[in-house]
C-alpha cells in the first residue's frame, strides 16, 4: 500500500516559558493516495495540529513526516514552500479570500507564487471557478457573495495548482446546512476525481461523507474506522 502521508511516532508540543505543553504524543498514521479522511476530536485532542504538520505549516517536535515518501523534517524552507504551492490545496473555514480581489483575482492568487504568466493565471482561474459553479461571479468581489459561493471561490483557488492533496479544516464550520451540504459534495467530486482529501471537522454528518473516521483525544489516534461514504448525486 503506498501511503501518500506517513506519520511516525509524531510529537509536536508548544512551549510557554520553560512549561511544555505537549499536543500530539506519539501518532501513528498512514493515508493512502485517493483517501478521503476526516479527522475528528474534542477541542484541544491535537486534530488542527495535526493538520498544519501535514500541511507543512507548522513543525514537528519528534518522530518522522514522509510526504510522497520524501521526509518532511529534512526539508529546506524553500522545498516546503515548493510542496505547499504545488502538492496541496488548503480550504479554511475563514475563507482567507482577499477583499480588495475579485473571485477571478483570488483564485489565480497561488499561480503567482508558481511563476505562470497572466494571461494563463487568468485562463486556469477561470476554468476552476467554472468547475465550481462559479463562471458568473468572475468579478465580483467577496462582499459581493454568499457564504457559500465564497467557500466555492476558496475552493477554486485550492484545486488552481492541481494538487494531489487537499486539506480542509472545519470547511462548513461558518456556514448553514444545506450549503454545507453543497460544499461536502463539492469535496465529494473532488475526491472521486482522484485527490486525497484531508477533513477536520467535528461534526458527525460532514464526517459521514468521509470513507474513513480518525478520532483523537489527548493526542494520541482513538479509533481509526473505515466507513460507507455519503455518495455524490
Amino acid at each position: 500500500m503506498n501511503a501518500v502521508i506517513h506519520l511516525e511516532e509524531l510529537r509536536k508540543s508548544y512551549f510557554i516559558g520553560k512549561q511544555e505543553l505537549p499536543v500530539l504524543k506519539g501518532l501513528n498514521l498512514d493515508i493512502l493516495k485517493n483517501e478521503f479522511v476526516a479527522l475528528m476530536g474534542p477541542s484541544g485532542s491535537g486534530k488542527s495540529t495535526l493538520m498544519n504538520i501535514i500541511g507543512c505549516l507548522d513543525t514537528l517536535s519528534g518522530g518522522r513526516y514522509l510526504l510522497n515518501n520524501k521526509d518532511v523534517g529534512e526539508m529546506s524552507d524553500n522545498e516546503l514552500a515548493e510542496i505547499r504551492n504545488q502538492e496541496i490545496g488548503f480550504v479554511f473555514q475563514q475563507f482567507n479570500l482577499l477583499p480588495r480581489l475579485s473571485a477571478l483575482e483570488n483564485v489565480a492568487l497561488p499561480l503567482i507564487y508558481a511563476g505562470i504568466s497572466k494571461k494563463e493565471r487568468n485562463e486556469r482561474a477561470a476554468e476552476m471557478l467554472g468547475k465550481v459553479n462559479l463562471a458568473d461571479r468572475a468579478k465580483h468581489k467577496p462582499n459581493e457573495l454568499s457564504g457559500g459561493q465564497i467557500q466555492r471561490v476558496a475552493i477554486a483557488r485550492a484545486l488552481v495548482n492541481n494538487p494531489s492533496i487537499i486539506l480542509a479544516d472545519e470547511p462548513t464550520g461558518n456556514l448553514d446546512t444545506k450549503t454545507s451540504a453543497e460544499i461536502m459534495l463539492l469535496l465529494s467530486e473532488i475526491h472521486a476525481m482522484g485527490n486525497t482529501v484531508v477533513l477536520v471537522t467535528h461534526e458527525e454528518d460532514i464526517a459521514a461523507y468521509a470513507g474513513r473516521v480518525v478520532r483523537l483525544r489527548d493526542g494520541l489516534i482513538e479509533s481509526d474506522k473505515i466507513q460507507k461514504a455519503v455518495t455524490v448525486g
